[in-house]
């Protein structure tokens, strides 16, 4: 069973950055396309980015340019930098696999954007 912790979300005015992390139980980073998505109130969780073994990273139009994904195999860890964040940009998120999400997921980091 995969467990998979996120952690480093915050109160945030807009504007500022925020720095997410999301370890996981076991190798399964180093082999497996990793993703951040995200759920506002209200809404359906939606993806927000994804990146593949070779480092492969792609994103939402909604964040591009603002947001960088990145991982780190060997500690079994992903990152979300999130600079320039937007009201918008508030949710409860989550580490997952993509495509095809393992079916248990972390209890994700909220994340609140606003003055």
């Amino acid at each position: 069973q995969v467990q998979l912790v996120e952690s480093g979300g915050g109160l945030v005015q807009p504007g500022g950055s925020l720095r997410l992390s999301c370890s996981g139980s076991g190798s399964i980073f180093s082999i497996t396309t990793m993703g951040w998505y995200r759920q506002a109130p209200g809404k359906l969780r939606e993806l927000v980015a994804y990146i593949g073994t070779g480092s492969r990273r792609i994103y939402t139009d909604s964040v591009k340019g603002r947001f960088t994904i990145s991982r780190d195999n060997a500690q079994n860890t992903m990152y979300l930098q999130m600079n320039s964040l937007k009201p918008e940009d508030t949710a409860v998120y989550y580490c997952n696999r993509y495509p095809n999400p393992f079916n248990s997921w972390g209890r994700g980091t909220q994340v609140t954007v606003s003055s």
